[in-house]
């Protein structure tokens, strides 16, 4: 027997570990996102309570009756479908937990309040994730960084062999991506870990002059900070959340696609780890795919969709929205799943990654030479003039092109060139790994900085 069916990958019992992580799904279950719809109200009870708004002995009932394990899931899912929204349904069992207290549970507040701010906390909560998983990823990439800082491998413009470059500079390119996805992270918590209390149409009437208070005593339980205004149909917050998680999941997809090519056959620069079985092929015993490199790649598309449905879901009527708001309920939790799923596939592929050295070496002289043309032109010109240097290695590019051998060798057959450098002059010109500009100090100071912002 199959267990509760679900619908989508972020749920399924096939898919659900390759797309997201149990410690994220955690955060977004039902029972997480009810108990935290039951946190804020007990909160609020305790605010108003602290405020004289309701009387303290009633506060404390609802904190201790108003307990998760005594919710009826079916029958709230029954009355949330004729309702369509959750918390009357909820508010109706913890009225009826909490006796005469039960008549202060709510008090003020608006639907929105209560799964606004509920919301709050499991973005809170799923940030802190995604926090640990990025700085995790840092390391990883600074060691990559750092190991191959040296080792030569064809810089690529246009999918065509451009200039040398290393290793180690593509990943510390990767590493200050995520070091400003870091820096992004802890600047967008003071503008979406807000409280979302404010009444019926934002203006906390119900609570006549005691609004304000009672606004920072329920944002003091909660750890969270108060909004400038009421925040119900200004949805900058979360989107500005999804459209960071696009972000991180955007500079995951790029370096997927940078490893799905160059673990292609024809490159053979990088492996994902060897694990028995995974990447295999039901027909072709020797394929090895990049299993985790297309998760994220996949990751990063899908997001990348909810980022753009979260700003479409800003544009909304009034002071209380209509359909946009419930597009949210979608997005959010499916974005940071999704990213979570991807950080991980990052974390596996990137922290046993297979570099072969050897092969980027190899690559790296299938031009026979030509990769460093420009080196060879400015080392030349001081001899020779900058012109007459172009014009000489356009002449043996073109001798390498139409008759073979290498640049080297058509340089060296040059009476011209051969009057100012030797072979060994020559061979060094020609040498891609003497050509590397500042590659390797770049990725010095990539490491230094992401150091320095910590780890």
């Amino acid at each position: 027997m199959f267990p509760a069916s679900s619908s989508t990958v972020v749920d399924s019992i096939l898919f659900r570990d390759a797309f997201g992580t149990p410690a994220m799904r955690e955060v977004f279950c039902d029972r997480a996102l009810i108990g935290r719809y039951i946190e804020v109200e007990v909160a609020l009870a305790r605010a108003e309570a602290r405020c004289g708004v309701i009387p303290a002995e009633a506060a404390e009932v609802i904190a201790r009756e108003s307990r998760l394990e005594r919710i009826d899931f079916d029958h709230m899912r029954h009355e949330t479908d004729i309702v369509g929204y959750p918390i009357l349904p909820l508010v109706h069992q913890l009225v009826g937990m909490c006796g005469d207290a039960g008549r202060y549970i709510h008090w003020g507040a608006t639907t929105q309040d209560i799964m606004d701010t509920a919301n709050v906390l499991q973005v809170r909560a799923a940030l802190d994730l995604v926090d640990a998983d990025i700085r995790d990823l840092r390391g990883i990439l600074a060691g990559l960084a750092q190991k191959y800082r040296d080792t030569p491998m064809a810089g690529r413009t246009h999918l065509q062999q451009a200039l040398p470059v290393t290793f180690g500079y593509k990943a510390a390119i990767w590493l200050a991506m995520f070091d400003r996805h870091q820096q992004r992270l802890a600047q967008l918590r003071e503008r979406v870990q807000v409280v979302g209390f404010a009444g019926a149409a934002g203006t906390l009437a119900s609570l006549g002059t005691q609004g304000f208070e009672v606004q920072q005593a329920l944002a003091d339980e909660l750890g969270l900070q108060v909004p400038a205004t009421t925040w119900h149909v200004a949805r900058d917050g979360f989107a500005e959340a999804v459209n960071l998680l696009a972000l991180v999941t955007g500079s995951l997809g790029k370096i997927a696609v940078d490893v799905m090519i160059m673990a292609s056959t024809e490159f053979g620069e990088l492996y994902e780890p060897f694990v028995k079985g995974r990447g295999a092929s039901s027909t072709m015993p020797q394929k090895r795919n990049p299993i985790s490199s297309e998760l994220m790649l996949a990751a990063a598309k899908a997001v990348r969709q909810h980022a753009g449905l979260m700003t479409d879901a800003m544009i909304q009527d009034f002071e209380r929205a209509t359909g946009p708001w419930h597009a949210e309920w979608i997005a959010l939790p499916e974005s940071f799943i999704l990213t979570a799923g991807a950080l991980h596939q990052a974390k596996f592929a990137l922290g046993g990654l297979i570099v072969d050295a050897d092969r980027m070496r190899h690559n790296l002289g299938i031009s026979r030479g030509l990769i460093v043309a420009e080196a060879v032109m400015m080392g030349l010109a001081p001899a020779m003039g900058r012109q007459q240097a172009h014009d000489v290695v356009y002449d043996a590019c073109r001798t390498v092109n139409e008759q073979g051998g290498t640049l080297a060798e058509a340089l060296a057959a040059l009476p011209e060139v051969t009057r100012h450098f030797d072979r060994a002059a020559i061979d060094r010109l020609t040498d891609p790994a003497n050509y590397l500009g500042l590659a390797p100090q770049m990725v010095d100071r990539a490491v230094a900085l992401s150091t320095q912002a910590g780890r």
